[in-house]
């Protein structure tokens, strides 16, 4: 969510209300803005489990890792013991707070799992995904970590039941979906494991589904596991009205949750899709989780107050997504700049990437993107060298 992706976020938000160009974004209100250098340790572009270790736990780290300090190297367990840092998160609990985790993403995924976990490999979601020697080493998985390390965590809301779950145990929801499945190699449910976790005479609800989040007296809940899809979240555009709830229900549910904590709360809120739209070359896809994003902001903004609240929005790193073309104002944000290449003589989009899945050369040219459907929500815009990258 770089200041290209918020400038074309800004003006969609526009063109979805009427207006334009002259749109406001939600943290555009703020009174403070500013920037932030986003390396990590041993990297000039950044991954957002190095970043998440930054902003959450204060302590910048290498590429790859969570929770841990720079002395712990990716892929290797044995170089994580005495590295571990704390979150704020872990600080805010410890202060007596209530806390709350939100995401569009698995919640074992890079940015929420570093204010829980502590991981030389941000990828090793459940034992499934790790390594024998990482296993033999003593190291424990993210999901793992996310229902032991912080046990009384109020709020965790997002996707990735398929990493709570034993190896082929079936989906709730997709139960003849075989890459659904559990992914667990130790046998555990760890659904019930959290349940179990929670202290005599509280009361723990766990959802998976959108009806069963908005239908709960949040009076007479004490803690709150929900996820809602086996891996991520689906895109905002491509939501199950009826069993997914959008990122800004789960902020509403969530703030009224832990505003019971007379003593404050923490909540970390992330619109983790903006980037996997991003790398999939997806600008449509990422561009509309940005504004929901935005309106996950302004709900958030009514529910407080700036008397007793602190609200930061921030981008853990850009991306390689471009907006230009000298496109006039009112010019549909996923339209055609209102000019010709120079070289090939055919029509691009003002939205580009400098990377990505969307390279394509037909009969050993550019496609001409007037032959397609660039308005449509999986349309992966046009790119400048051919590439496939995994979600940051």
């Amino acid at each position: 969510m770089g200041v290209s992706t918020v400038t074309a976020a800004r003006i969609l938000k526009g063109q979805l209300h009427g207006q334009g160009e002259e749109s406001l974004l939600e943290m555009d209100k703020f009174p403070f803005v500013a920037l932030a250098k986003t390396y990590n340790t041993n990297a000039q572009v950044p991954d957002s489990a190095g970043t998440a270790t930054a902003y959450l736990c204060g302590v910048k780290a290498n590429e790859g890792t969570l929770g841990v300090s720079a002395g712990v190297t990716r892929d290797r367990c044995n170089t994580t013991k005495g590295q571990e840092v704390t979150s704020i998160l872990r600080w805010a609990k410890e202060a007596g707070k209530a806390v709350g985790i939100v995401t569009t993403t698995r919640v074992t995924h890079a940015t929420p799992s570093a204010a829980y976990a502590h991981s030389a490999n941000r990828d090793w979601y459940s034992d499934g995904e790790m390594p024998p020697d990482a296993l033999e080493g003593g190291c424990k998985d993210i999901a793992r970590q996310l229902v032991e390390n912080i046990p009384d965590i109020e709020v965790i809301l997002g996707g990735g039941r398929k990493y709570m779950y034993p190896r082929n145990v079936s989906d709730v929801e997709y139960p003849h979906e075989e890459k659904q499945r559990g992914t667990r190699l130790d046998g555990r449910n760890l659904v019930q494991a959290w349940r179990e976790a929670k202290p005599r005479g509280k009361v723990a609800e766990y959802v998976w589904h959108r009806r069963g989040l908005l239908a709960l007296n949040l009076t007479r809940v004490d803690f709150l596991l929900g996820l809602f899809e086996p891996g991520d979240m689906m895109y905002e555009l491509d939501r199950n009205n009826d069993t997914d709830p959008s990122l800004s229900e789960m902020v509403s549910v969530a703030i009224r949750m832990l505003q019971k904590n007379p003593r404050g709360f923490f909540l970390l809120v992330e619109g983790g899709r903006i980037d996997h739209g991003h790398h999939e070359g997806k600008a449509k896809q990422a561009l509309h989780e940005a504004v929901e994003l935005d309106r996950a902001i302004g709900l958030a903004t009514r529910l407080t107050s700036t008397q007793d609240t602190l609200s930061v929005v921030t981008a853990d790193h850009s991306h390689v997504f471009t907006f230009g073309g000298y496109t006039p104002r009112g010019n549909p944000i996923f339209g055609l700049a209102p000019m010709q290449s120079d070289v090939d003589r055919k029509p691009f989009t003002s939205i580009l990437y400098g990377n990505g899945p969307g390279y394509k050369i037909v009969a050993g040219e550019r496609e001409n993107v007037s032959a397609v459907d660039f308005a449509h929500a999986d349309y992966q815009a046009q790119s400048a060298v051919p590439l496939i990258l995994q979600s940051g």
